[in-house]
């Protein structure tokens, strides 16, 4: 009888035990789902709050693609400057085709003769580079750039389809009527016999311009070559820098609600900061605009121009030859349209702004 009552009342109380911890569990399961819902949404209101503040700090106005002429009086034309800008349209390169189609494509290889030009096609794998690529195939990354007309060796993609030629070289437009094989191997300093065999032509045959052929052992140009890479460019300035507002379309930062084209980088940093060209160059504009406050224009080789606006101030005249990244041009500042210190950096490319991000080092 004892045993019994004994047993009923351990029951009893494992029933309350088993009641209380279940329902403390509970409690804590709900709790906890309860606060960590209230912290996500306590930091997503932060980040929101932190977000409308800093986004729009160290950005400038809104730049036109076309190059600025600088004006001591140009206060009065600054509500014109905030109608949105349209986006310059980019340069058609239609050449890529015309060569592909002029290279002499060849399904059977003679193992006897060495100068026979045939191609066969890669697919680009996640982590490749050309270099890598170019070096498992026997040839060089000018070849490789050249045969696919590439524009940015940066950015090749995975899955990307590439023509692979069976030797080095690069694929060469005739300039002007009446250009030879011998000319044009001369130029590249290369064997015109060799030049003349790979495309069935003989040395002395005169082309027309716009024909395209294919030049064995021939290599890209320095500055070509620098371009493509990324690499033709150094940053104008040396010190670290958040980037502000990229290039291309963007919210305005000046009228809500509203989009317009940003031509150039802007690079926020501390007020005073040194700004060096970017690349050697002359100095062809140095003084102040509505949009850009203070700020230069460089003028380089090959239909090169860069501009550094929103400078607090200039230490540079017209006229001056200024090398990159040694010659202080200016210091950053928020002259112009501008919410915060800043440098405006903008590329031309035979008077079209370019990604800046695309050509610097």
């Amino acid at each position: 009888m004892k045993k019994i009552e004994e047993c009923a009342i351990i029951k009893k109380i494992e029933s309350k035990f088993n009641m209380v911890f279940k329902t403390r569990v509970s409690r804590i399961v709900s709790s906890s789902i309860i606060f960590f819902c209230f912290g996500v949404i306590f930091m997503s209101s932060c980040l929101g709050i932190l977000h409308s503040i800093d986004s729009h700090k160290g950005v400038g106005g809104l730049e036109t693609s076309a190059v600025p002429v600088a004006a001591d009086d140009d206060y009065k034309a600054l509500s014109g400057l905030l109608a949105e800008t349209k986006e310059p349209e980019p340069a058609v390169d239609v050449a890529l085709e015309e060569q592909v189609d002029a290279v002499v494509l060849m399904d059977e290889v003679s193992t006897a003769e060495p100068a026979v030009l045939t191609y066969q096609t890669y697919r680009v794998k996640s982590g490749d580079m050309i270099g890598y690529i170019a070096d498992a195939f026997g040839i060089t990354q000018d070849t490789i750039i050249s045969v696919n007309n590439i524009r940015q060796s940066r950015l090749i993609q995975p899955n990307q389809y590439l023509k692979i030629p069976s030797m080095p070289g690069i694929l060469y437009t005739v300039k002007k009527d009446g250009e030879t094989i011998e000319a044009i191997a001369e130029k590249y300093e290369v064997d015109s016999s060799k030049c003349a065999l790979v495309n069935y032509l003989t040395p002395s045959t005169e082309l027309k311009a716009g024909y395209s052929l294919f030049v064995p052992d021939a290599e890209l140009d320095w500055m070509t070559r620098q371009e493509i890479n990324g690499d033709l460019f150094k940053k104008p300035l040396k010190a670290r820098y958040w980037l502000s507002s990229s290039y291309g379309w963007r919210d305005s930062p000046f009228n809500a609600g509203t989009r317009s084209f940003h031509g150039g980088i802007d690079m926020a940093v501390a007020q005073g900061t040194p700004i060096y060209p970017a690349m050697d160059g002359k100095v062809t504009t140095a003084g102040y605009n509505a949009t850009y406050g203070n700020y230069v224009i460089v003028t380089h080789h090959s239909g090169y121009k860069t501009l550094y606006g929103h400078m607090s101030k200039i230490t540079c005249q017209k006229g001056n030859f200024v090398y990159a990244q040694k010659t202080q041009i200016g210091l950053v500042g928020s002259t112009g349209l501008s919410t915060g210190p800043h440098l405006h950096f903008t590329v031309y490319k035979n008077g079209n702004t370019i990604n800046p991000l695309s050509v610097l080092n």
